[in-house]
């Protein structure tokens, strides 16, 4: 389970699922995102290789993890 504010995602094990096969992304919308980022790097959290923090054309401060089964959790926060 993963915790933010007054956000609770929950992470259930689905043991059919391949990871190696898995394209399950979500998209999460966010506010302080730097604080955010910096407090999953104090944790210790994997960053996707090509997600770091970075402003996006479309006017989105984003960065992405994978979790456990390959599903691409993508934050983002309008600048």
């Amino acid at each position: 389970m993963l915790v933010k504010d007054n956000i609770q995602i929950h992470f259930f094990l689905f043991k059919g699922l391949n990871p190696l096969e898995n394209y399950g992304q979500i998209y999460i919308r966010c506010t302080d995102i730097d604080g955010f980022y910096q407090s999953l790097l104090d944790q210790k959290v994997t960053i996707h290789p090509n997600g770091k923090l970075e402003v996006k054309p479309w006017g989105q401060k984003e960065f992405s993890l994978l979790d456990p089964d390959n599903n691409l959790l993508t934050f983002g926060q309008s600048i």
